[in-house]
C-alpha cells in the first residue's frame, strides 16, 4: 500500500493517520459536528425544494384549467350573444345551432372550472416531510442517544 506524500516548494509532507477514536479531541468532534450540522442542513433545504417544486406544479395544473374555464367562459358569452343575433335575424335554424354550441361550451366550462378548484384545494404549500424530519432531527437533538 502506497501513501500520497504531497510537496510544497520541493518539501515533502507526509499527511498523519487519521486518529483513532481514543485519540480524538474536543475540537475534532465539534468539527465533525459541525460538518455533520451543515450536511444535515442541506439535506433539508433540498428536500423541502423539491416537496414544493411538486406542489407548485400542481398549483400550475390546476390554474391552467381555472384559464380554461375562463375562456370556456368568454366563448358562452361570445356565442351567446351570436345566438342572440341569429335568433332575432332568422328565428329557427341557425339560432337554434348557434344555442346548442353556446351550452356545450358552458357545460365545457363548468367541468373546467369544478375540476380545477377541486384540484386547487388539493395543493399544499407547506413542505410536510421537511417539517416532519425537522422535528426528528430537533428531538434527536435534545436526546441523541434514545
Amino acid at each position: 500500500m502506497t501513501t500520497h506524500v504531497p510537496e510544497h516548494d520541493g518539501v515533502a509532507y507526509r499527511t498523519p493517520p487519521p486518529a483513532a477514536p481514543q485519540d480524538t479531541s474536543i475540537g475534532d468532534l465539534i468539527s465533525d459536528i459541525s460538518t455533520d450540522l451543515s450536511q444535515l442542513v442541506r439535506d433539508e433545504i433540498e428536500l423541502a425544494k423539491a416537496e414544493i417544486k411538486e406542489e407548485t406544479t400542481k398549483a400550475g395544473k390546476a390554474m391552467g384549467m381555472l384559464g380554461g374555464a375562463g375562456y370556456a367562459g368568454h366563448l358562452v358569452l361570445l356565442l351567446g350573444s351570436f345566438t342572440v343575433i341569429f335568433a332575432l335575424g332568422n328565428v329557427m335554424d341557425i339560432a337554434w345551432a348557434a344555442l346548442i354550441v353556446t351550452a356545450v361550451w358552458a357545460v365545457v366550462g363548468a367541468v373546467l372550472y369544478t375540476t380545477g378548484r377541486k384540484r386547487l384545494r388539493t395543493v399544499n404549500l407547506k413542505p410536510e416531510q421537511t417539517m416532519e424530519t425537522l422535528k426528528e432531527d430537533a428531538r434527536w437533538a435534545r436526546h441523541p442517544r434514545s
